[in-house]
């Protein structure tokens, strides 16, 4: 695939990047090969934003999503779509929700599932901000979107997870820069999302607490990283090794770190996704959503 994308000439990539036809993603990762530094391929990556005069078409989605809402508040709620900035000053967008008009409330980021920022992740984003907290949920896809397995496996193969985690602490940079935001922050993410926060965790140091459903436990090493409280959600009946996930909450454990690995008993793997009825499954999803809500409370008041 390498070689492949190294036959592209770059301004032709270029090109495809200043019409939208790749997406930023892809540019870096493509540009960086060709010219054998990540400094020079962000370096074009703004050029080509900078000199970018051509209308582009709407971002890539798979599914018969949405467009994105604008912010807006409805009785007392505020949600919709946000822009930000990235590190390096371009442009990152999530789905925010929050009670209008209340005292600064904690932070809680939440982490997409592989299908990309969806209906059902916005919706969750909302019902934890209905719980008194600031919730978004970062576009770790950039608007890509899809209900395919095939399509979700590709996405996820073009996921830099080292990328990847610096957006969510981008996210959650631009929450605690807002007048409605306390310090206090928190990451909720499921499957591809419940692995990276736990890759966030042992790399934010500040990070309060972590709620992983059903996602990639870390290595010992990355473990003993994590300063942050941090709860698992598993099944049994998931793919995910149980045994992986009791030696990183060991290695919590070992490290002082508060933290609760609850496994239910003949759940599958996405089990709290609603909008699946392959995988959900009510009760476990239930008792899960207390618990969480129950860590959140006690790691972030």
């Amino acid at each position: 695939m390498l070689k492949k994308h190294n036959r592209i000439p770059l301004m032709e990539l270029v090109r495809a990047r200043q019409v939208n036809k790749v997406s930023r993603r892809e540019f870096l990762y493509r540009a960086t090969a060709m010219v054998g530094s990540a400094t020079v391929a962000s370096s074009l990556l703004a050029a080509c934003q900078a000199t970018d005069t051509a209308e582009a078409p709407a971002p890539v989605v798979t599914d018969s999503a949405a467009p994105p809402t604008p912010v807006a508040t409805v009785n007392g709620f505020t949600s919709g779509s946000v822009t930000y900035p990235d590190a390096d000053g371009t442009e990152l967008s999530g789905y925010v929700a929050y009670e209008a008009g209340q005292d600064p409330r904690p932070i809680v980021i939440v982490l997409q599932e592989w299908w990309g920022l969806n209906d059902h992740i916005k919706e969750v984003t909302e019902r934890i901000a209905r719980e008194g907290y600031v919730a978004l949920a970062p576009d770790l896809y950039h608007g890509e979107v899809t209900t395919e397995p095939d399509e979700a496996r590709k996405l996820v193969m073009a996921l830099s997870q080292e990328e990847a985690v610096v957006e969510i602490q981008q996210a959650i940079a631009y929450l605690k820069g807002e007048g409605y935001t306390t310090d206090k922050t928190a990451v909720i993410g499921f499957c591809m999302g419940g692995g990276l926060v736990a890759a966030t965790a042992a790399n934010t140091p500040d990070l309060n607490a972590g709620v992983i459903f059903y996602g990639q436990p870390l290595a010992i090493d990355e473990a003993r990283q994590v300063k942050a409280a941090m709860m698992t959600h598993l099944g049994t009946e998931d793919r995910i090794s149980q045994v992986n996930v009791e030696m990183m909450h060991a290695i919590f454990e070992e490290s002082g770190i508060p933290n609760e690995f609850h496994i239910y008993e003949g759940a599958q793997h996405a089990f709290f996704n609603d909008t699946r009825e392959s995988s959900y499954d009510e009760e476990a999803a239930k008792l899960a959503w207390e618990r969480t809500l129950a860590w959140l409370e006690a790691h972030l008041s």
